[in-house]
């Protein structure tokens, strides 16, 4: 077999398209879920917290004081951008949260599907027409 029908037999199998179906949406989810983050969540956090800015908390490196980050890094200054790391977090932590609950809801939706019950085995069915015919009277 050549190596262009083997790559187009690995192609055409299931598991690979699947594979990269959900990579795709993966990424696409991804980007919904940043932009929540970013755009509704934190800004949320942000006020409670007595309005900071996630995004804005850093620590200089060099021992300065900078206004903001974007000072500390126009003065080139080496930073910490630990404020970046904590919305890392909050995005992983909800993206893993919605995976849950679309299993979660998948796994019900399963369930709810009743497995037809499965056919008696052949010996059971043996059985049950000897003794039907012994409860024929007149044998």
């Amino acid at each position: 077999m050549s190596m262009v029908s083997e790559f187009k037999a690995f192609i055409a199998r299931g598991n690979v398209l699947d594979l990269a179906v959900a990579v795709i949406i993966a990424a696409a989810f991804g980007k919904i879920v940043t932009a929540l983050v970013d755009g509704i969540i934190m800004p949320i956090v942000g006020m409670v917290m007595g309005g900071v800015d996630f995004s804005q908390l850093f620590f200089a490196l060099d021992g300065n004081d900078y206004a903001n980050l974007a000072a500390a890094q126009e003065a080139a200054a080496p930073v910490i951008t630990y404020g970046a790391f904590i919305q890392t977090i909050i995005d992983f932590l909800l993206i893993a949260f919605v995976i849950f609950m679309i299993i979660k809801a998948y796994n019900r939706m399963i369930k709810k599907e009743a497995a037809a019950p499965a056919a008696p085995a052949e010996e059971i069915l043996l059985l049950r027409e000897i003794r039907d015919s012994l409860k024929r009277p007149g044998l």
